[in-house]
């Protein structure tokens, strides 16, 4: 018999409404099969897909939530970012071991973006609320707040693939334009070339700007009309002060070590997050071949705008997928939100010979090298054409 897990891991945001306001900011589960287009025909792409997903666990009788994969990634990510700190202290190295030492670390925290915050984000690695909540204050560990991560991921992207004005991934803030229906400025004409140095930089605008700019100057309406609650002001303060105090404060108060060389070491870790966590996920959407829709209600059902906005790459990698957390298997991320990326690689085999016995276009790329190189031809392409 399928688990009740497995019975609900649809993805939620499948007919693209909006979500009401929930605690946790994220739909519930028991919503998913509620909001799935009951209309689609018993035979159609889309019910048949889910079927098929939803037949993969029960009949391999597992739950679709974290496998012991999941839980040694999780304490391999934890225990390389402590044993990185605490070698620091215990060994008082010179300058070069301080670089390197700080610099595993800061590849610890990138792994655990990837792999570790962005599951719990999705409430993906238990089915215990508490243990997601606990693991989601990754993202605050790596100094950027898990509460309002929460929303803009939920509400600004998941809800609204690709959709100008909504989704909040395609906000290039006048720096890029990543889809036609924005309007282009003479330097979006080099933006294929400085793509990747401005890229570098998103964890420190994160960490620095971003996250204050969306609680107390937003853009988005469903930031305007949303009411932080006072717990959550105080964790965005308390965050930033813990994270810039144990990476830029104490490397100098307790190790006694250069301002210039902490601070240069602070650079390097964010900028190596910074492409890395950019490169994962703009290579999935952002690319030449995918759709950019006008509206909501350009596709019959949200399965069809999924295929049509996103794409996988390196699926055949493993390696790829491990680093990753499982996002170069996109399209069942979009699809199945709720299921641990540890399960990804099977369901994306799925995905994809179901699509091509349905014609259903299905978007890959066999390399994340070649996907990067998509991206930057969309950009170059969006950058000179109207």
């Amino acid at each position: 018999m399928m688990t009740a897990e497995a019975q609900v891991m649809f993805e939620p945001e499948a007919v693209l409404t909006p979500e009401p306001y929930m605690a946790d900011l994220v739909p519930s589960e028991a919503a998913s099969r509620q909001s799935f287009d009951p209309a689609a025909g018993a035979t159609s792409f889309p019910k048949i897909l889910r079927r098929r997903l939803d037949k993969f666990f029960a009949d391999q009788k597992i739950s679709p939530k974290a496998n012991t994969m999941m839980w040694a990634k999780i304490a391999i990510g934890l225990a390389v970012l402590a044993g990185s700190w605490i070698a620091l202290y215990l060994f008082r190295s010179g300058p070069w071991t301080f670089v390197a030492l700080y610099l595993l670390g800061g590849l610890a925290q990138t792994f655990l973006l990837l792999n570790i915050a962005h599951d719990s984000n999705h409430n993906a690695i238990s089915s215990r609320p508490l243990v997601n909540k606990t693991l989601n204050y990754v993202f605050d560990l790596c100094g950027i707040n898990s509460y309002m991560w929460r929303i803009l991921h939920h509400r600004g992207h998941h809800s609204c693939i690709n959709l100008q004005g909504e989704d909040d991934a395609l906000s290039g803030r006048g720096i890029f334009r990543f889809t036609p229906h924005e309007s282009r400025t003479p330097w979006h004409r080099f933006q294929h070339i400085y793509a990747l140095f401005v890229y570098a930089l998103f964890s420190l605008d994160y960490v620095f700007f971003r996250d204050f700019q969306c609680f107390l100057f937003p853009t988005h309406d469903y930031l305007k009309r949303t009411r932080h609650s006072l717990s959550e002001w105080a964790i965005l303060f308390a965050g930033k002060v813990f994270y810039v105090t144990y990476m830029l404060v104490l490397p100098v108060l307790v190790l006694g070590k250069s301002p210039l060389l902490v601070a240069g070491a602070f650079l390097l870790v964010h900028l190596v997050v910074g492409l890395s966590v950019t490169l994962v996920f703009q290579t999935t959407h952002t690319i030449d071949s995918t759709y950019f829709p006008s509206d909501r209600g350009e596709f019959e059902n949200g399965v069809y705008h999924i295929f049509a906005t996103t794409a996988d790459y390196a699926t055949e990698n493993p390696i790829v997928g491990w680093l990753a957390g499982g996002l170069n298997h996109h399209i069942v991320h979009h699809l199945c939100p709720y299921v641990c990326h540890t399960h990804y690689a099977p369901l994306t085999r799925i995905v994809r010979e179901t699509a091509a016995e349905f014609g259903v276009p299905y978007r890959q790329h066999p390399t994340m090298a070649r996907a990067i190189w998509h991206h930057l031809i969309l950009l170059k392409q969006l950058g000179n054409e109207d």
